[in-house]
């Protein structure tokens, strides 16, 4: 079925019988399909700065990076320079002094951000780099420990 669907794109949510591909989108739909649990912030600015930030995380240039985790041998290491870079800006401007992206409670920008909670452990243990330590980055190592066992993150 998700064949007939395929947009050649990952993720592909079918809703009613229609394709939906992409994570944001996806995201962006299931927030304005159920109004009742908003992913978005309601401020107009605060909006404005999630899709900003979720662009920014989508930008090419800002995951190559993360890419070179992938690659070949010794590329870990450029990436093991660069990352951090990253790291520090997504702690400092986009996460802040808040409890999650989204504030108080997980939005739009948590789950743009999730695979970071899901995945950059694994990552980090196939390259053998430990870049998203607690003593370096205390604020997004802490938004990992309460996203991953979040109650709306685990269902």
């Amino acid at each position: 079925m998700l064949l007939k669907y395929n947009h050649k794109k990952i993720p592909v949510l079918v809703h009613n019988g229609r394709p939906i591909a992409e994570s944001a989108v996806i995201l962006e739909c299931i927030g304005e399909t159920w109004p009742q649990h908003p992913l978005f912030p309601k401020d107009p600015y605060e909006r404005a700065m999630a899709r900003f930030w979720i662009d920014f995380l989508d930008d090419k240039d800002k995951a190559a990076p993360f890419v070179t985790f992938f690659v070949g041998v010794g590329e870990e290491h450029r990436a093991a320079e660069e990352v951090p870079e990253l790291l520090k800006i997504y702690e400092e401007q986009v996460l802040g002094e808040k409890r999650y992206f989204g504030d108080e409670e997980i939005g739009m920008l948590d789950l743009a951000m999730g695979w970071m909670a899901a995945s950059f452990g694994v990552i980090e243990e196939i390259v053998d780099v430990k870049i998203l330590e607690a003593e370096t980055f205390p604020r997004l190592h802490a938004w990992i420990q309460r996203f991953g066992p979040h109650p709306v993150i685990k269902k």
